[in-house]
């Protein structure tokens, strides 16, 4: 099986554009004009830079773009239990007439990966460091029905992917559920999925929560700018559920980056922006990502279904620059297919 590019998500805003971006969110005013063109803009420079199951552009933060209908009075079917009517990711009907164009322009429907927080990350943001197993599952229940929703969506795409971002688990100590408690809230996360459905995690050293979730069958492990996370993963544990990998090829800790060019050259390249193309033109190119996928490659062969950047591109500030990547980031990958033909 061919190894598909996908991405993570976040992708920079247009300069200027963030306070009004920010407010159209908040006033929930979703089809206003220009927050659709910056969504449909951010979606087009994705696919033109050669990403093969783009993520919807997710301008929103994770947690509130979720809870904002969960806790919501007037759209639960109970505390915590969002309705099915209101389990809505606003960004899928804001992309549809990038998808009609791309049917126009290539004779297929476009193939999208669609990110959803999952229910660990949801209440943690609202419960921390407590253990109400009860308000996990309904947040399990309500994140599944966004799932349902979004495979069910009647507009001019495919969803291919559902991720399941849960970047806490393996980092956060404010986890206080036990493994089982957690492998059945995962179950219940992604119950409606009949798809590829990615967990993404931050770290992989509690992946096999994932391996034994029967709704989970791609772990993604941000392994480009922690090649030893793949020493973390058992094959073994990936054959014997019948799991595959994700893996990071590119770098997306941006501040790391430039911190490493600021050391450097001695200089604050964010307000000196001269050297800052050099995390694309130094640091994250195509040989590199290619040798990155090459190595993971002859560790897992076709284990790996999918590759891309680690994570997302939201900090990166600047769209040339992240769309720089995600194109540094396909070439790779063709490098790679090339090499294995």
């Amino acid at each position: 099986m061919d190894i598909v590019f996908d991405e993570i998500g976040s992708y920079p805003l247009p300069e200027g554009a963030k306070d009004r971006v920010e407010q159209a969110f908040a006033d929930e005013q979703y089809t206003d004009p220009e927050l659709v063109t910056t969504i449909c803009d951010a979606m087009r420079q994705k696919i033109d830079s050669g990403v093969e199951v783009p993520t919807y552009p997710q301008f929103q933060d994770m947690n509130q773009q979720f809870l904002r209908s969960i806790n919501d009075p007037t759209c639960d079917d109970k505390p915590f239990l969002v309705k099915e009517s209101c389990a809505e990711i606003i960004e899928l009907s804001a992309i549809d007439p990038v998808a009609r164009d791309y049917f126009k322009e290539t004779g297929e429907r476009l193939k999208i990966r669609v990110c959803i927080t999952g229910p660990i990350e949801l209440y943690l943001n609202q419960f921390g460091s407590t253990a109400y197993t009860d308000i996990l599952n309904l947040l399990a229940r309500s994140v599944d029905r966004f799932v349902k929703n979004a495979l069910h969506a009647k507009l001019s795409f495919d969803v291919a992917v559902i991720s399941i971002d849960e970047p806490s688990i393996g980092i956060n100590p404010e986890i206080m559920f036990d493994d089982d408690e957690i492998i059945h809230a995962l179950n219940l996360s992604a119950k409606s999925s009949r798809v590829d459905t990615q967990i993404h995690l931050h770290s992989p050293i509690h992946y096999t929560l994932a391996c034994e979730s029967d709704s989970i069958n791609i772990v993604g492990v941000e392994s480009a700018a922690n090649p030893d996370y793949l020493e973390l993963i058992d094959k073994t544990d990936l054959m014997q559920s019948d799991t595959f990998l994700r893996v990071g090829v590119a770098r997306t800790d941006i501040f790391g980056m430039t911190a490493e060019l600021n050391e450097k050259y001695q200089i604050n390249v964010w307000k000196e922006t001269a050297r800052l193309d050099e995390v694309i033109t130094s640091m994250e190119t195509p040989d590199v990502i290619a040798k990155r996928l090459n190595h993971a490659y002859a560790q897992f062969g076709d284990l790996i279904r999918y590759a891309g950047p680690d994570c997302g591109l939201g900090a990166w500030q600047y769209q040339n620059l992240a769309s720089k990547l995600l194109e540094n980031t396909a070439r790779g990958i063709a490098i790679f297919r090339d090499d294995i033909s």
